[in-house]
């Protein structure tokens, strides 16, 4: 089985003092950077995502500015796809689903940010197109959201989002359980 790592979004202004910090990045960026060196370890396909926001107002990872920067902790090296997207669907007005077929990927493994937008999009349209997906809970992060005037807590927004993904979208599992189902 081909597999490939999409590392989606995983930028600097979602990071302290980023222009839209979310909760936990620092260490689900951490958990991002082990499954990063494992799969180079492994010689397997690596694909970084980068959101541009291109809309009038945008007010996060706006082209030319430090905060749409991939953050240094998963800094791409040569030989490693760059993808750059406008929507949060990652496959959406993107190369993406040509790279992965051109690599004959079977199999996506989905980190970054965040898990109620783009990390949720992106699987689920992975599933569709006949990909197998899993996803590394602790390797993704988002935030506190507004409903109805009431908060939605970023641990409460990232549980119902993997839970939502769990069936039949994806396998959901942390870092350690995939490094150990991968031998280490």
């Amino acid at each position: 089985m081909t597999r490939c790592l999409l590392l989606v979004d995983i930028q600097n202004d979602y990071f302290a003092g980023g222009s839209m910090e979310l909760v936990g990045m620092e260490s689900a960026a951490e958990r991002a950077r082990e499954l990063l060196l494992a799969f180079r370890q492994r010689q397997e396909h690596i694909v970084h995502v980068q959101h541009l926001s291109v809309r009038p107002g945008a007010t996060f990872f706006v082209p030319g500015t430090d905060g749409v920067e991939i953050n240094e902790t998963v800094d791409p090296i040569d030989g490693e796809a760059v993808i750059q997207k406008n929507f949060p669907n990652s496959f959406r007005e993107t190369e993406l689903l040509a790279q992965l077929q051109q690599a004959s990927v079977e199999d996506v493994t989905i980190c970054g940010a965040m898990s109620h937008m783009c990390i949720d999009a992106t699987t689920r349209a992975a599933f569709d197109l006949g990909f197998g997906c899993t996803v590394i809970e602790d390797a993704c992060a988002t935030r506190d959201l507004m409903h109805k005037g009431e908060t939605v807590r970023a641990s409460d927004v990232h549980a119902s989002f993997m839970a939502a993904l769990a069936m039949p979208y994806a396998r959901v599992v942390s870092a350690s359980e995939f490094e150990n189902a991968m031998g280490g």
